[in-house]
């Protein structure tokens, strides 16, 4: 492709913004014809990373992000100072306690985590646009024929790492390689702050001693069923007869082979607007209590609303998700012809069908809230629930965004102590 081509691709960059697909199919058409490069970027650590950096006085100390260490809530995230005593992820909070009794525990801040992982990924977008958030901390960036613009894959991810260090005070990992499945693991190969660059002549080496588990799709079952037929490792999984691998996984046994020659041609997925914006939390009790569950579905609706309102989104359809003592979860929809994003709008459609689902007696662990069936938010509505959003909304949200979540709460809070769980978007 000329250099006037390629220069004029990386011109259209903003389309990706409003026509993703489009630019996304004409890039994947060039790199089809040059050598790929896949950058992934995770970031260190990342909800106690903002939280030491935000409040300089835990630096160097072990910070725990999640749930209430004396309830039933898990490690959400946990600093490199407290991963020393062996916490991890999804750790019981109280198992966290035990092993680190010093360790400083915090609540989540969901709606900070998101405003900084949206910085990391506005710094991603200046080197291309075609970025794919995999979560709130890590990214896939397809650096295909930016080298002319920014220099060699590893030096552009050097570039990133910088930034990333020096303009919002954190530490990543990167990964580089010729595709997805590869940079993911050359993320993992040397964290914190690594940098590790796979090139094609040296993916066979760079796999070979890595056990099975490493591979995408093999957990405990099919790593199992891969020993049985006496493989151990990535390389004799991948020195193993193509045929055979079929016989015993069918189709699934092409993947095997391919990913264990490092063989992944999965493109990076730009998406748009989220499909549904949701919240839910987990109880430290079981409970019945029809007062205590309608506050926290408040809470939640109070999370969900400010994040429409943020990105000029409102909904016609409003989900409920219950999960009961005994692991039942059921989720159930109202959708009217009027689109929302208030707090209280979302919560009573929701209220109403916290309602015709609730028994005598039946314990609930869980409750969700989710908005979904998109329309803009600036524009007015008819009658009925969806408004515009109201001015005092605006004024709350932009108080709570310059002073912590805190600063204004509603009177329901104070007398009452519930979970507030933690937005999402979730993309089709």
């Amino acid at each position: 492709m000329p250099l006037g081509l390629e220069y004029l691709l990386r011109l259209a960059a903003p389309l990706v913004l409003v026509l993703p697909r489009l630019y996304g199919l004409l890039l994947r058409r060039y790199n089809a014809r040059v050598e790929r490069w896949i950058l992934h970027v995770d970031m260190d650590a990342f909800f106690a990373a903002v939280e030491q950096r935000d409040r300089p006085e835990l630096r160097g100390q072990p910070v725990i992000v999640g749930g209430d260490p004396t309830g039933r809530g898990v490690v959400a995230a946990a600093s490199y100072e407290a991963r020393r005593f062996g916490i991890r992820s999804a750790m019981p909070a109280a198992e966290a306690r035990r092993r680190c009794p010093h360790a400083v525990f915090l609540r989540p801040r969901g709606r900070r985590y998101a405003e900084v992982s949206a910085q990391v990924v506005a710094i991603l977008r200046q080197y291309s646009p075609l970025v794919e958030p995999v979560s709130v901390d890590e990214a896939f960036l397809d650096v295909t024929g930016c080298q002319r613009l920014f220099g060699p894959p590893q030096e552009i991810a050097r570039q990133i790492q910088q930034r990333l260090r020096t303009e919002l005070g954190l530490s990543a990992s990167l990964g580089v390689a010729p595709n997805r499945f590869l940079a993911k693991l050359a993320s993992e190969r040397d964290k914190p702050g690594g940098l590790v660059v796979v090139r094609p002549e040296e993916i066979q080496a760079f796999l070979r001693d890595l056990p099975l588990e490493a591979l995408w799709g093999v957990g405990e079952v099919t790593a199992e069923r891969l020993r049985r037929l006496g493989l151990r490792t990535v390389g004799q999984l991948a020195a193993y007869p193509l045929e055979l691998l079929e016989q015993q996984f069918g189709e699934y046994g092409r993947r095997l082979h391919q990913l264990a020659h490092g063989i992944d041609d999965t493109p990076l997925v730009v998406v748009g607007e989220p499909k549904q914006v949701s919240a839910e939390t987990t109880f430290d009790h079981d409970t019945s209590e029809r007062d205590f569950l309608e506050t926290a579905l408040l809470a939640l609706c109070e999370r969900v609303g400010e994040r429409l309102r943020r990105k000029g989104l409102a909904g016609t359809t409003v989900t409920l998700k219950l999960r009961f003592s005994d692991f039942r979860t059921i989720t159930r929809r109202s959708t009217e012809p009027e689109p929302v994003c208030e707090d209280l709008a979302i919560f009573r459609r929701a209220r109403r069908l916290l309602a015709s689902q609730l028994q005598a007696g039946r314990q609930i662990r869980l409750i969700g809230v989710g908005v979904s069936n998109f329309a803009s938010a600036r524009q007015p509505a008819l009658f009925g629930d969806g408004q515009p959003p109201r001015p005092v909304d605006r004024a709350v949200d932009r108080v709570r965004e310059k002073f912590g979540e805190q600063a204004l709460r509603r009177g329901r809070f104070i007398t009452k102590s519930v979970p507030h769980g933690e937005a999402r978007e979730d993309s089709a």
